[in-house]
């Protein structure tokens, strides 16, 4: 029940990225929206806007408004689904800081969650409101939202609430003092991952003026020594209505909306005096730069990194396709001369679209005992030679279909429309969301490959080594944008379609959820369908196989999960290019989880291709190739992610704790292995060991499949048929049992030399069932203890200690058996390991001292419901909560009674079942840091 607050400082957007998951935070731009139906979202109408609101211009369901102050407003209704989004958006990032500025823009996203005289302490009221609120700081936009389940009555608070911060903000000195531990973990936490600090040096090398060249979380002796008054003239300064646009998406009344908009807003004036200007240009770049980073762990890592025009350019939109189309999996050019070449285990490439001009980079993993100059002569050769002359069209219609894909499910989405939003606000115009898609549409294979030649030079390059260039030629000065013939074509006035709303509550969802056994001659599937509206017509389905026990997959190690991982990268006929295009044809995404005698498949599609994508999914799981070259790659990818992890903090202590008191022995499937034994069991992995497994426990006999969306369900039962019919039948499944069994407590105290940041985590195993009548009280305890910002650990850690970045706590408990975990969780600097491991307890003696009032219980719970309601409007949770319902021969009356004992409970039964399970003497602790941080 825990939930992490995260205040993102390195975004790294890309279109269509080739991830490196241990290096990067991937970001996807937009795709296009095909609309069917002729019922429109209307706006307020232009004669009942409330004085001082001035309605500017509809397109596609979003509205801009423009308050007298300067507020600029955007609004999307869409009732598809039970939840609105608000996000506030001011035009301030790094780029905005001057000399010893660094890391004001990120320090005030912090300090204004620590409230005002009126809120002074946000995040515990969002937390008693049910909001899922989060702040982002960039280069060029500050940023504030909140996802909550639908309701007038918070989403007008929330409003007071942004109206409150954008004047009232406390920006107090204490404060400041207690957010500085937290701001600098942030700080360790970018400087453990090699990724982010190449990164970082890079951007520093390839600008020699513009601010584009300093982190986003600023300079530590900046940070650590700013004064709160230069803090607040930098607050007064940026937060101010002309500088801000406030977007709200979902389930809202937009008439009403607007009056709590004027009420709240509009008596804030406009200031005065205007913005502080901004002149600076970096120019062009006349020769090739190079930096080296030498430091302990991870594995090699080559950048490429080259000059672009601004995001609202024409020649972006270019260089942006182009970048993805260079560095596609596995069909793009870099791939192939890098991957499957084995000079390196995986390849990325991205064009960060930014307010002024900004850059594309490109990159790769080199596994251990790889040569990473070659890598990167491959890198740059490919890029700036080769590369270009090898996209073809095919090339270029894939990406723009992937891209177009994206951008439908974007704009369908009410959560991600008005991050893409509030991303176009940053580039320079929220009209760009759409003008994105008109270019995208109208690009020529000529027109990408004119821009990547003219801007992926060697002189125009920082990359991570030196390397000479003879007769440079320079790229040319980015002309100014002009988006005047764009916005000419955009369609304006139009709506969205309308989508029926759905009913969230459980047992509604029951009532329209059709639940069966389809009966086949090989086995029986068990169903559960729930057809309804949705936005774009999307449906989400997930389907479970289950195979064999625990004997019958003793020795088997990793072949489980790698048949699983293996099933996307070719099949009878389909090479992985093959399979990926086929589901980029069909508008859809599909993955594979293997874990034990269990394999899930989620798939998201839409009404028009979902029995393609059924068949679709049957062809992979009956059919698999195992492709030798596939293998390979997979092996060294897997590699090069157990070599990192080997020094990584937080992999250091779940491992430690998992393999501590495990019961079972190494050929057990539910085996826990050590990094050497890991790595033993990657290189066993061969194609005939895959293939033999497939055959063996792979088939129909235990399978269930739940589908929630706009769909027929006499098509799911048909393609059902047909895609089983004539499968063999699996061996039969018994579930791996997962029996508590007592635990010695011990603490661990595991050296992480050379990283910054450190990990604790605890953990306490539980005999309890979730039908356990305490399960409920237990809970909401664990909740108030660590599960929300507004919780024991996260005020007395994360708020007056200012020791961690993250800190909370998670319950478990099974369905099947007297079998549960309750675990603790931070992480911190090195240097404050053992005062965090102290203050933790502290924490939980007070705790178990003194226990809960029922007034905390009462906001525990109402807290806890809101989560509920809010995860009930999203349909990947339905149909991820009907499958596990299916398993345990559940329906979602059982989250109801879960609901109906939380709302009974009074402090003693919480406070009963703390002191009955949960004592901090029988916790195994972990510990990863640093033993000498001061080196």
């Amino acid at each position: 029940m825990g939930r992490t607050f995260s205040l993102t400082t390195f975004p790294a957007p890309m279109l269509r990225p080739n991830p490196l998951p241990s290096l990067f935070l991937a970001f996807c731009l937009l795709a296009a929206p095909v609309l069917h139906s002729p019922a429109l979202a209307k706006p307020a109408a232009a004669q009942s806007l409330p004085a001082g609101v001035h309605q500017v211009v509809m397109i596609e369901g979003v509205t801009e408004y423009r308050l007298d102050n300067g507020l600029q407003v955007l609004l999307a209704p869409d009732d598809s689904r039970a939840q609105t989004t608000v996000n506030m958006s001011y035009r301030v990032g790094s780029r905005n800081e001057g000399p010893g500025e660094t890391g004001m823009a990120h320090l005030l996203e912090h300090l204004l969650f620590r409230g005002s005289p009126k809120h002074p302490d946000a995040l515990a009221e969002f937390a008693r409101r049910g909001l899922a609120a989060n702040g982002s700081t960039t280069a060029d936009l500050t940023n504030y939202y909140a996802t909550f389940a639908s309701d007038p009555d918070t989403l007008r608070w929330y409003l007071s609430w942004q109206a409150d911060a954008m004047l009232n903000a406390r920006i107090a000195r204490a404060d400041l003092d207690a957010e500085m531990p937290v701001v600098r973990n942030e700080m360790e936490r970018g400087e453990n991952s090699p990724f982010s600090m190449l990164m970082q040096q890079v951007a520093s090398a390839a600008y020699v003026w513009h601010p584009y060249g300093r982190s986003v979380i600023g300079a530590r002796s900046d940070v650590e020594h700013v004064g709160i008054e230069p803090l607040r003239a930098f607050y007064h300064r940026y937060y101010r209505p002309d500088n801000a646009t406030l977007i709200i998406t979902g389930r809202f009344d937009a008439r009403q909306t607007l009056q709590w908009i004027a009420q709240a807003f509009g008596a804030i004036a406009r200031p005065g005096g205007a913005l502080p200007p901004e002149y600076t240009v970096e120019p062009v770049q006349q020769g090739a730069r190079s930096v080296t980073l030498r430091r302990i762990g991870g594995s090699p890592i080559v950048l490429a990194q080259y000059h672009l025009p601004e995001a609202a350019g024409d020649a972006y939109t270019a260089l942006s396709i182009g970048s993805a189309m260079l560095a596609d999996t596995p069909a793009g050019p870099l791939y192939q001369a890098l991957v499957a070449k084995g000079l390196a285990s995986s390849v990325f490439g991205f064009a960060r679209p930014m307010k002024q001009p900004g850059y594309a980079v490109f990159g790769a993993q080199v596994q251990p005992g790889a040569d990473p100059q070659a890598a990167m002569a491959a890198l740059e050769r490919t890029l700036e030679t080769e590369g270009i002359g090898q996209l073809d069209q095919a090339a270029l219609e894939r990406i723009r279909t992937a891209w177009l894909n994206d951008w439908k499910q974007t704009y369908n989405q009410s959560g991600a429309l008005a991050q893409a939003l509030s991303d176009a606000v940053a580039w320079g115009d929220w009209r760009l969301f759409f003008i994105e898609r008109l270019r995208v549409r109208a690009l020529t294979l000529d027109a990408i490959r004119t821009q990547l030649s003219a801007w992926l030079l060697p002189s125009n390059r920082t990359s991570g080594m030196y390397l000479p260039t003879p007769d440079p030629k320079n790229a040319p000065a980015p002309a100014p944008a002009d988006l005047g013939p764009w916005i000419g074509q955009l369609d304006t006035g139009t709506g969205r379609p309308a989508v029926a709303a759905f009913d969230t509550r459980p047992l509604s969802i029951d009532a329209a959820t059709r639940r069966s056994a389809l009966a086949l001659p090989n086995g029986p599937v068990s169903l559960a369908l729930l057809p309804k509206a949705t936005a774009g017509e999307q449906v989400h389905a997930v389907l479970r196989m289950g195979f064999g026990n625990a004997e019958a997959l003793r020795g088997q190690d990793l072949v489980p999960f790698a048949t699983g991982a293996m099933l996307l990268r070719g099949a009878d006929g389909m090479s992985r290019q093959q399979i990926e295009d086929r589901l980029n044809a069909l508008d859809s995404q599909l993955s594979f989880g293997a874990d034990g005698n269990v394999l899930n498949v989620s798939l998201r599609s839409s009404r028009e291709h979902l029995a393609d994508a059924l068949d679709l999914v049957f062809h992979l799981l009956r059919a698999p190739a195992f492709p030798e070259d596939e293998l390979e790659r997979l092996k060294r990818s897997l590699r090069t992610r157990v070599e990192n992890d080997a020094s990584s903090p937080a992999y250091l202590v779940r491992n430690t704790l998992r393999r501590h008191g495990q019961p079972w022995d190494r050929d057990d499937v539910r085996y826990t292995p050590t990094t050497a034994e890991t790595l033993a069991w990657i290189e066993a992995l061969s194609r005939e060991r895959l293939r033999r497994f497939h055959e063996r426990f792979y088939g129909a006999g235990h399978l269930s499949l739940a589908v929630v969306g706009d769909f027929d369900p006499a098509v799911v039962e048909q393609r059902l048929r047909a895609g089983l019919s004539g499968w063999r039948t699996a061996p039969a499944y018994e579930r791996l049992a997962d029996p508590w069994h007592a635990v010695e407590p011990k603490t661990f105290r595991i050296p992480a030399p050379g990283k910054a940041n450190a990990e604790y985590r605890a953990a306490l195993p539980l005999k309890l069932r979730d039908t356990d009548p305490r399960w409920p009280a237990l809970m909401l305890a664990n909740y108030l203890i660590g599960g929300s910002e507004d919780s024991r650990l996260w005020q007395a850690i994360r708020v007056r200690g200012g020791l961690s970045y993250g800190v909370g706590s998670a319950v478990s408990a099974s369905p099947f058996e007297e079998s549960g975990a309750w675990m603790l969780f931070a992480s911190m600097a090195a240097q404050n390991a053992d005062t965090l491991q102290a203050e933790m307890r502290t924490v939980l003696d007070e705790t178990l001292k003194t226990g809960f009032t029922q007034a905390e219980v009462d906001r525990g719970v109402q807290s806890l419901l809101n989560y509920l309601q809010l995860g009930r409007s999203d349909d990947a949770y339905l149909a991820g909560r009907w499958i596990d319902y299916l398993d345990s021969g559940r329906s979602f009356a059982w989250q109801q009674h879960i609901i109906d004992q939380l709302r009974d409970l009074e402090a003693g039964q919480v406070n009963a079942a703390m002191h009955g399970l949960l004592d901090p003497e029988a916790l195994s602790i972990a510990v990863a840091a640093d033993p000498d941080p001061k080196h």
